[in-house]
């Protein structure tokens, strides 16, 4: 990408994120970023398209870190809840939710571009711990992902009003692993 396609997409990732993308133009876009509308139009083609651009990019910076975390991990026990520690990290920074569940609420058409990139971010999650679980050998791994999945989120959706839900999350998707591993019953 070009170093304006890069201001472009850094511009509008700080505007989608905060102010929502339905409330944010190409016009606010293309002056937050230095470029004009036609150069913004010649890299993107589309707003739909750079929405989509800055949720992969979103998406990829995500997945690296939950990567580590998981990698990080002293057991695979451990690695299962890896994506919660990850979530710890992410939400330093990130303090207005979830960019994939804010998208999903604001571009409903699964044919939009940026509507499919947010529900595999949340499917590729749910498969992960599928996967993880099973790696510890859980008993029900399909059944634990699903109930993960719902934590996490559950976590994410609470962010911004400041409740503070993670680390009650974090201590119950422990639980609900250790009560899932035979070993550790």
């Amino acid at each position: 990408m070009t170093p304006a396609g890069r201001r472009v997409v850094a511009a509008a990732e700080e505007l989608f994120y905060n102010r929502g993308i339905t409330a944010v133009g190409v016009d606010l876009i293309a002056e937050h970023s230095g470029v004009t509308k036609r150069t913004l139009y010649n890299r993107f083609g589309s707003k739909d398209h750079l929405v989509a651009a800055y949720l992969t990019g979103r998406d990829q910076r995500w997945r690296s870190l939950v990567r580590a975390a998981v990698d990080a991990a002293g057991t695979p026990v451990e690695a299962v809840t890896a994506p919660f520690e990850a979530l710890r990290t992410w939400s330093g920074t990130n303090t207005r939710g979830c960019a994939f569940i804010n998208a999903l609420a604001e571009l409903p058409d699964p044919a939009h571009p940026a509507h499919r990139i947010a529900a595999d971010q949340k499917l590729w999650l749910l498969n992960l711990f599928e996967e993880l679980a099973a790696a510890a050998g859980c008993s029900r791994p399909p059944a634990l992902a699903t109930r993960l999945l719902l934590l996490h989120e559950g976590a994410l959706a609470t962010q911004p009003l400041s409740l503070d839900t993670l680390p009650e999350s974090v201590d119950l998707a422990r639980a609900l692993v250790r009560a899932d591993v035979p070993a550790c019953s």
